[in-house]
């Protein structure tokens, strides 16, 4: 048996291309885009001596053919280290790569420019110009071009052959910004050197950008008997808040799981170990002799209402999202059926899932390795069989504690036929867990924004997130989860949810809030970092009339409609963070440039589309603070001789009033009122 050997090398290239993004390990995994995201790609590329080097990011399509190509510029002058933008345009598995070049027209521009202007070799430069700008005309480059760009090179290649013509003339003509952003567009390329071709997986643009809402079925219609007992709510009842969902702007109702659940040891309400009559008992807890993870809830209804659950939540524009729990309770049919797919202790009893100090008395968790593939099968086979009835969507509950190997078969099996079926990794693991959770194919991953509180946390957690890490890593923004209610929201009261619901719903492209949070609930249960009386564990109808008058619902509603209607809040590497003078303020801002917008259907087609978020993290006093704007990040240009009068508007998405503006504006954020600025930035 021979030993593996390593691949061999690939060689250089004539123009060296290195350090090549977005690349997961290498190629070993697709980076990731959705259909009109801009992808930023980066390499560094260079070559010996002082000649010119640039560089073209090439797209191809699923088919592998040229889709399109970016000029990149030097974005690290002296680091060598070149961007550029590619978009796709449909779902599939695309590529890229990046194409190194010699640039014979920047090597004797920045020659001739400043021998002409010594008076050394004038005619030589000039002769020389006029020969490069043959080859700059030559008929295959010009036929490309525009009519525009074709007429204004062949100018200059007249007139730098015109001897009779002053030499600085000649050369100044030659060396215009009209002239360079015309060989920017086709340009004249020697010695292309490309580096390997990448993957790029394009998932459908729910994949990236969304506003999910979660809800327990039986809570919504739930009724109290008068002898104290409840009767569960059901998908009629439920359905009749999906109307609700949909007027707040949301894209997708995520489902506890609606599976049976096992009354052996089961929860009682607020997570106590003895359940009294009547109690529901935690959802996660998944099976009972009515059936396993294939079958629903009696008390919910039956198939029949699920699927008109479904209906009628694609009739109010929504996709049902359900909970994947890879676990069981000791009355699923499985710890029968299979008892080797669970961990047997010394003593003859089947292991509880545990998280210490936490202890989860009413849960199995599977041992993937006692028989691989047979849990491999009956769960593959469990998921498509809630594709089948209209499931577009799985939040997996703590994949971090199944192994990686069987999640990329998993991914890659679904994919391989369902293509647009998206899955939300809930991962609140270490940082290599969740990063490669995402790696291997999770479409979303929740992240640690609920626990980013200060300036710094916040800032810094926003940029990591939309950064390099944003190629593979989705990351979906949640204020609180069924059993997370942070110490932030316990003491901020309704501006602490309204600043958080604001900077979940801007700082990341996907954002979810769990039922409830209209209502502020923000009491916790005595010893834990979680609602009291959590609807994990119990019946929680409620009163939504209510939310109205605390306002929540509303912002909400107004947040994800400014998000619907921006395509700079459905990008997420495309964040600059703008000083301020106030440890309590932040600002950042998105952009797209115009040239990436849709032709139609969208704000501003002919011009960038720009949103400014200025926010207090202070739920309780009035902040005022100077905001320092990044001119460039916000594709602003200052007047010559205007310091810091006013010269561009800045529109609030909220509350619809418009400001004058300089570079330095000043803000008063009153919680009590407004916590934040939302701001379209545009032209005066």
């Amino acid at each position: 048996m021979t030993s593996p050997q390593p691949a061999p090398p690939r060689p250089v290239g004539r123009i060296p291309v290195i350090e090549v993004s977005p690349v997961i390990e290498g190629g070993r995994w697709p980076a990731k885009a959705t259909p009109g995201e801009v992808v930023p790609v980066e390499a560094t590329v260079f070559r010996e001596g002082h000649d010119a080097v640039n560089a073209t990011a090439v797209l191809f399509g699923p088919d592998r053919k040229v889709h399109s190509w970016a000029p990149m510029e030097d974005v690290s002058p002296g680091l060598d280290r070149f961007r550029g933008f590619l978009q796709p345009d449909a779902t599939g598995d695309w590529s890229f790569r990046v194409e190194a070049w010699s640039d014979p027209y920047a090597t004797w521009a920045h020659d001739a420019v400043i021998k002409v202007g010594a008076g050394q070799d004038v005619d030589l430069m000039l002769t020389e110009g006029a020969l490069l700008f043959e080859q700059i005309t030559a008929k295959s480059l010009q036929r490309r071009r525009t009519p525009e760009d074709a007429e204004l090179l062949a100018d200059v290649a007249r007139e730098l052959a015109d001897t009779t013509r002053p030499a600085e003339a000649r050369l100044a003509m030659a060396t215009t910004t009209a002239v360079r952003d015309a060989l920017r567009r086709i340009p004249l390329r020697r010695m292309m050197s490309p580096s390997p071709t990448y993957p790029l997986r394009v998932h459908r643009e729910l994949a990236l950008t969304g506003a999910w809402y979660e809800m327990f079925p039986r809570s919504e219609g739930a009724t109290q008997r008068r002898d104290g007992t409840w009767r569960s709510g059901t998908f009629v009842s439920a359905a009749k808040r999906l109307p609700a969902i949909a007027a707040m702007g949301f894209d997708v109702v995520y489902l506890t799981p609606i599976h049976p659940i096992g009354t052996t040891f089961r929860k009682g309400r607020n997570n106590t170990l003895e359940a009294q009559p009547g109690d529901p008992g935690s959802p996660y807890a998944i099976g009972s002799p009515d059936g396993g993870h294939d079958a629903i809830h009696p008390e919910l209804g039956t198939e029949r209402g699920f699927k008109a659950f479904v209906a009628e939540a694609h009739e109010n524009g929504l996709e049902v999202a359900l909970d994947l729990a890879l676990q069981c309770s000791p009355d699923h049919p499985w710890v029968t059926e299979h008892p080797e797919w669970f961990t047997v202790r010394a003593d003859g009893s089947i292991a509880y899932a545990e998280n210490p100090p936490k202890k989860y008395q009413d849960i199995y968790p599977l041992n993937f390795d006692n028989d691989p593939a047979g849990i491999y099968a009956e769960v593959l086979r469990v998921v498509r069989l809630w594709i089948d009835r209209g499931v577009t969507l799985f939040r997996v509950d703590n994949p971090h504690t199944k192994p990686l190997d069987f999640w990329e078969w998993l991914l890659a099996e679904v994919h391989a036929t369902d293509p647009d079926v998206i899955f939300l990794s809930e991962a609140f693991t270490k940082p290599a867990m969740m990063a490669t959770l995402a790696r291997i194919g999770f479409h979303q991953s929740y992240t640690y924004f609920t626990w980013r509180n200060t300036k710094e946390e916040v800032l810094e957690y926003l940029q990591e997130v939309s950064g390099e890490a944003g190629a593979v890593m989705r990351p979906s923004f949640w204020p609180t989860t069924h059993d997370i209610l942070p110490p932030y929201l316990q003491e901020g009261g309704v501006a602490g949810f309204a600043i958080r619901a604001v900077l979940a719903a801007t700082g990341a492209p996907t954002w979810g809030i769990y039922s409830g949070y209209e209502l502020v609930e923000n009491v916790p249960r005595p010893g834990a970092d979680e609602q009291i009386d959590n609807e994990k564990y119990e019946y929680r109808p409620r009163d939504w009339a209510q939310a109205d008058d605390i306002g929540i619902s509303m912002l909400l509603g107004k947040l994800n409609e400014v998000r619907r209607a921006h395509p700079a809040l459905q990008q997420l590497r495309n964040l600059s963070v703008h000083p301020t003078t106030n440890d309590q303020v932040v600002a950042f801002s998105r952009r797209v440039r115009a040239e990436h917008l849709p032709a139609t259907g969208r704000p501003g087609a002919t011009q960038d589309d720009v949103v400014l978020v200025v926010l207090t993290l202070d739920p309780h006093e009035v902040q005022e603070s100077t905001v320092l704007l990044d001119l460039e990040a916000l594709g602003l240009v200052r007047p010559e001789g205007v310091e810091d009068q006013p010269f561009f508007t800045a529109h609030d998405l909220l509350s619809g009033q418009s400001y004058p503006w300089g570079a330095h504006p000043f803000v008063r954020l009153d919680p009590q009122q407004q916590v934040a600025h939302v701001l379209r930035i545009g032209p005066a």
